[in-house]
């Protein structure tokens, strides 16, 4: 390290992308402080990833538990199913603590500096750190910005935490509405329905966009909503704009027309989730210092190397990872870029490849995709001169799916049909988070449907799934 920087690097933000790049940071021999001035973990490990799962595995034990008629299909019947509230609320809160103490613990057994403030850039290769002590003053010889994201609420929404909340506060399930109005049919939006529906309470979905789950493969989007949607106690409204809302007993909710922005009708409802999407928090993170200025939706702007970069002056040492640059709003996505900026900094440029980034809905049954939709591969395709084939493949088909008798799903494979490259994946059923990783490895590797037709899958497993939809594609008759 050179004697006049008192770190080598400089992380702010100890998230799972802070976190991560700081692991890697001092297996490459880094000397490493990290600064954070919330929950070390961020969002992730204290508000969304963990606690969301925990409540998700909970609920989804009782709605399976009370499917009578599954159980009865499988010779099993069983009395009464009743839970506690309260205790699946602290299932939730010890696994956050436990996340966040071994994260805590994994930085101090390896010598990384925690140090907790609010830190911003005042420089090159300078930050300082607001804390309870007084404003401390870092030099570093590099700079990792990775300060996350926050909630997004729409104008005309007031939150109270209580009544009206977003998924900060959803995770926490203080409370179980009768009725709760849920706006956004993303995946938190979808995964939190999933959570309410399963506990008994009566959900109205509203989405501005004209389709629900907008972000989806509209294939996947069709199926889900005719498992995940229609058969529960959900309504939806789509098109539809929630223009105001105002917490309370009743909550209000002013539905507005989306395309003409005109009042159409007003729910009262016990309570409301607002799951519009997530903003980047990088206000006051002193990057005017450096010449560098937000891009119009608040996140750092970066270059391929994920180096802080603007109209093509890159700053020097200064770099940004995660949900604060917009690329891929997961923590995953985080953690790879922040592994791939300190092997730049090591002086083994690496960039991340987004395309094989795969992603999950945990939701009963799952849905997990990588790489594009299939609208998404078409435009693709007509920009650059090739066709594009999907094939489908059904859980009802596959041995293990009818064992399990979870048999709601399919499996969508979009390539290319002059070279079969594999171009995106879909999978909605049971386990898809998992059977993801298999395509997504494929896409990393730019395999192609010849090569993964002749691939070996133990039987009778769900990973079939994938075997069957390469072999179809070789031969879709």
């Amino acid at each position: 390290m050179s004697q006049s920087f008192d770190y080598d690097l400089l992380i702010i933000g100890a998230g799972v992308g802070g976190h991560g790049a700081a692991l890697h940071a001092v297996s490459c021999g880094l000397k490493t402080a990290i600064v954070e001035a919330g929950d070390m973990g961020g969002t992730c490990v204290n508000r969304g990833c963990i606690p969301s799962k925990a409540l998700l595995a909970a609920s989804g034990r009782v709605r399976e538990l009370r499917d009578a008629h599954h159980l009865k299909s499988l010779g099993i019947q069983l009395s009464e199913v009743t839970f506690d509230r309260q205790a699946i609320a602290e299932h939730a809160n010890a696994i956050v603590t436990k996340q966040r103490d071994g994260l805590v613990n994994s930085l101090k057994r390896l010598g990384v500096d925690i140090i907790q403030g609010w830190g911003k850039v005042a420089g090159e290769q300078k930050v300082t750190v607001a804390t309870s002590a007084g404003e401390k003053i870092i030099t570093a010889k590099d700079i990792i910005l990775a300060t996350g994201s926050i909630p997004f609420v729409p104008p005309g929404i007031e939150i109270d935490g209580k009544t009206v909340f977003t998924s900060d506060d959803a995770v926490r399930l203080e409370s179980l509405p009768q009725w709760i109005a849920i706006i956004g049919s993303g995946y938190i939006g979808l995964e939190f329905a999933d959570v309410y529906s399963a506990l008994g309470s009566e959900i109205t979905l509203i989405e501005a966009l004209d389709q629900l789950m907008p972000g989806f493969d509209p294939r996947i989007a069709d199926l889900a909503k005719r498992v995940l949607i229609t058969p529960r106690d959900i309504e939806t409204k789509v098109g539809m704009l929630a223009k105001r809302v105002v917490p309370g007993s009743p909550v209000v909710i002013e539905l507005a027309d989306a395309r003409t922005r005109e009042v159409v009708e007003v729910l009262e409802v016990d309570a409301c989730l607002v799951a519009t999407g997530r903003v980047p928090l990088t206000k006051d993170l002193g990057l005017e210092s450096v010449g560098i200025e937000l891009d119009r939706r608040g996140f750092i702007p970066v270059d391929d190397y994920l180096g802080v970069s603007q109209n093509g002056k890159t700053v020097p040492h200064l770099w940004a990872i995660g949900d604060a640059t917009g690329k891929m709003m997961l923590a995953h996505a985080a953690s790879a870029q922040g592994i791939a900026v300190v092997e730049t900094i090591a002086g083994r440029p690496r960039t991340v490849d987004y395309h094989s980034i795969p992603a999950a809905a945990f939701t009963h049954p799952e849905i997990g995709f990588v790489g594009m939709t299939e609208p998404a591969a078409k435009e693709k395709g007509q920009a650059e001169g090739f066709e594009v084939a999907a094939v489908q493949t059904y859980f009802k088909g596959n041995a293990k799916a009818i064992a399990e008798g979870e048999t709601d799903g399919i499996a969508k494979v979009i390539y290319r049909k002059d070279t079969g490259e594999v171009l995106g994946v879909h999978i909605f059923g049971l386990h898809a988070s998992d059977l993801i990783h298999e395509a997504a490895s494929a896409i990393a590797q730019r395999q192609s449907i010849q090569d993964l037709a002749f691939l070996v899958h133990a039987h009778p497993t769900l990973a079939e799934i994938l075997d069957e939809a390469y072999k179809r594609a070789l031969s879709p008759h």
